[in-house]
């Protein structure tokens, strides 16, 4: 097997068509076929299924695209260990988090880290925690930060370090004229926030999963002004004065535009992580990243001191 045709097998299995991945890989269509042919051939087994709307991967294609993947992953992690020997001048680090991190750390670790490596390129990947112990584990990300949520299925190839934990807090807008007619107490309990108009979350974040399963203990059914936004859209809403919203206690770090109430009765709470793969040895870029996060994560709790403690570096 050649690298190339690994390359082209991944594509052609993420596009779903043969046209689109040749565009992607810079290839005319019958020098990709000639790839997947070869491969095949060197397998003794058929990948796709061809139809004229496109490609349907075989079960023999769904085995080999994560051991494909990792193998790609591990040829990028050697082509950067080479350039990066030159002294950090260049090189790629891909990093996830979600949305929630994105906002806030991640925000200020990238930009820590690019005023210390310019050359440095950085791929940014949001999603779930979930998507991005997989993706890791696929060799797709080279490193990640991740909530703790028991959604996230233990993986023997990912290592998470705890970073931080934090409190959820209600946010609602700093200036009072654009804040609920009933105002928003700096303390509240659950039952209170659920008389609040909310600016709640898409369903598939872990935040959105996180208090609809403290309402439900409750047995209460909170009241939505707006459903469905992502995170930067939340802020805005709130900061605008249409509801309040549950956010972690991070996303108040530089955000004057909000203000956040203690939620307790009950309190809820969430650690951060630090996941990368137990199975590949770090590049000298991602150990500078690294210990960029660390850094950054150590200032944390400086910082929300004006937030009351609710930032917790661990360790």
């Amino acid at each position: 097997m050649r690298l190339e045709e690994l390359r082209s097998f991944e594509a052609v299995a993420r596009l779903g068509h043969f046209t689109r991945a040749a565009d992607e890989l810079f290839l005319t269509q019958p020098s990709l076929s000639r790839q997947i042919q070869a491969l095949e051939s060197d397998l003794g087994t058929i990948l796709f299924q061809r139809d004229r709307t496109g490609v349907a991967i075989t079960t023999a294609g769904e085995a080999l695209l994560p051991i494909a993947r990792r193998m790609l992953a591990d040829a990028e992690a050697a082509r950067h260990e080479m350039d990066e020997l030159a002294g950090l001048r260049r090189g790629r680090i891909r990093l996830g988090a979600p949305p929630t991190l994105c906002v806030s750390v991640v925000a200020e670790v990238v930009a820590v880290f690019r005023r210390a490596h310019p050359g440095i390129d950085l791929h940014i990947t949001e999603a779930g925690s979930r998507a991005l112990v997989d993706a890791l584990s696929e060799g797709a990300l080279d490193l990640a930060l991740t909530i703790t949520r028991p959604s996230v299925r233990d993986d023997p190839s990912v290592e998470l370090v705890p970073l931080f934990t934090e409190e959820l807090v209600v946010v609602s807008a700093a200036d009072t004229a654009l804040a609920p007619p009933e105002g928003v107490p700096s303390r509240l309990t659950i039952t209170e926030l659920a008389r609040l108009p909310q600016v709640a979350f898409n369903r598939s974040y872990d935040l959105r999963v996180a208090t609809d399963v403290a309402f439900e203990a409750a047995g209460l059914t909170p009241v939505i002004a707006v459903e469905g936004a992502e995170m930067d859209a939340v802020l805005r809403f709130v900061a605008r004065g249409i509801g309040v919203a549950v956010v972690p206690a991070t996303v108040l770090l530089g955000r004057p535009e909000l203000r956040g109430s203690q939620l307790h009765d009950p309190s809820l709470t969430r650690t951060a992580n630090l996941s990368r793969r137990t199975t590949v040895r770090s590049s000298v870029a991602v150990a500078a990243i690294e210990s960029t996060i660390f850094d950054v994560v150590a200032g944390l709790a400086h910082e929300s001191s004006g937030l009351g403690g609710r930032i917790t570096p661990v360790g």
